[in-house]
């Protein structure tokens, strides 16, 4: 009994210092994952903390969380087994943010300031709902059992989309969503939001406040050869800057999202470890850079807000968007952006349309092609930020598609040839999304 009771206990001992060592460093994130996750999709998007929890949340180590929802102070609280609180609070037009304990709840703040004036126009280019259109080259029985087989039968948790629509020649011709959501539904784009974030250089090169081939106006990288990096390169996450993006583990990816008050900070002070143009690396710490270039593009810290909505999604009508700030203030250009389908669905027909909205230029035709063309090094999978199919990545699908992708499967597709754009919404990217696409084009003659 004795000598059980040793194995025992120095098994328990070996446990407990793997617990200490391995797990314990991470309850910060996992606290501060969940904290966020469910305020944002509570207070944006009116979810219940059941609902939250059983799907946002129902990621390894994050379902260890236990969460508490203040309505009236309008914050959540999250730990793991009482360990670890982190807490994130909502804002009406900055959203939700994870702060810190040296977070000043109480300092004013500026917001966003909206135009969400509405018009008579059905949809896409305005407010009003869509017209019905039969189009005779669409096999539309084939294509609604393309779109109800990409969701979950029920009582099975495989696919796990929650919304898809189909827009052919700026008409929907399919639209379904999973039970619990709607045309209303506001849903997280994740990395989507990158595709957001670069567009405004795209403007801003339209109106000739910038050139995207000079230098990036970071005073750190002045007196060594970071000089060298142009925005350009930072648009197509080839600077040669050190980065780790891994989602599993302590990276600078994670500490970013759920540790860092300024995240426009994050990659700044990265070593090279390759040469711009020539060492491409998928970094959300470039996306959150090119957010803060953009804040010096303007006088006030307003101006930087007002920008993001009136230059792109209010003028475009994606009335629903929001993108969510850091403890700093600015925009999380890399993850936080939120929407409606039909709302993710205007910015995909935006590129569809060259940056031409009902008449309007909001950026160069060309812009849509410098997104869509190859960055050295990707392989033919990466452009400026967006992802490409140039190499053939989904081998049933037209060369030309490019997409806008976020974690668990979001996707705003955009397939200039077939005058198509395609979004599906979801919590899994193990999800055939060559065989949806292909069936999707397939339905139309």
């Amino acid at each position: 009994m004795k000598k059980f009771l040793k194995i025992f206990g120095v098994l328990l001992l070996f446990l407990l210092i793997y617990l200490r060592l391995s797990i314990y460093p991470q309850l910060d994130l996992i606290s501060g994952f969940s904290a966020k996750s469910v305020a944002s999709g509570h207070f944006i998007d009116g979810r219940s903390l059941g609902t939250i929890q059983q799907g946002d949340n129902d990621i390894d180590k994050i379902d260890w969380a236990t969460n508490k929802i203040e309505d009236k102070q309008r914050f959540v609280t999250s730990n793991v087994y009482g360990l670890k609180t982190r807490k994130a609070i909502y804002r009406e037009g900055l959203g939700a943010t994870l702060i810190n304990d040296e977070f000043d709840v109480n300092k004013t703040y500026e917001v966003p300031k909206r135009n969400k004036t509405r018009n008579n126009l059905a949809f896409p280019f305005g407010n009003l709902e869509p017209k019905d259109t039969l189009f005779s080259n669409i096999d539309y029985d084939k294509l609604n059992i393309v779109v109800d087989n990409a969701f979950d039968k029920k009582a099975e948790k495989n696919k796990r989309t929650r919304a898809v629509i189909v827009i052919y020649k700026d008409k929907i011709i399919a639209e379904k969503y999973a039970d619990g959501f709607d045309k209303n539904s506001k849903i997280l784009g994740w990395s989507m939001t990158k595709s957001l974030t670069a567009t405004y250089f795209g403007i801003l090169q339209k109106q000739g406040k910038l050139n995207i081939m000079k230098p990036a106006p970071i005073a750190q990288w002045a007196a060594d050869e970071r000089s060298k990096i142009t925005i350009n390169d930072l648009l197509h996450m080839n600077s040669g800057l050190e980065w780790e993006e891994n989602y599993g583990k302590i990276s600078d990816v994670t500490q970013m999202l759920f540790i860092a008050e300024d995240m426009t900070q994050s990659q700044i002070n990265k070593p090279f470890v390759g040469k711009p143009n020539n060492t491409w690396n998928y970094s959300s710490g470039t996306t959150n850079l090119l957010s803060g270039i953009l804040r010096k593009q303007f006088k006030t810290h307003q101006d930087y807000l007002d920008f993001w909505y009136s230059s792109l999604l209010d003028k475009i009508g994606m009335n629903s968007a929001l993108i969510e700030t850091d403890m700093a203030g600015n925009f999380v250009g890399s993850s936080y952006g939120w929407a409606t389908t039909r709302d993710w669905a205007k910015f995909g027909l935006l590129y569809l349309h060259k940056g031409n909205w009902n008449g309007e230029q909001l950026f160069d035709p060309s812009w849509s092609n410098y997104v869509a063309t190859p960055t050295n090094g990707s392989n033919g999978k990466y452009g400026a930020h967006f992802w490409l199919n140039t190499n053939g990545d989904f081998p049933d699908v037209p060369r030309d598609f490019y997409r806008c992708s976020g974690y668990q499967g979001q996707m705003v597709a955009i397939f200039p040839s077939q005058d198509l754009v395609l979004v599906r919404m979801g919590l899994s990217e193990e999800f055939d999304f060559n065989g949806f696409l292909s069936g999707v084009i397939s339905s139309i003659k």
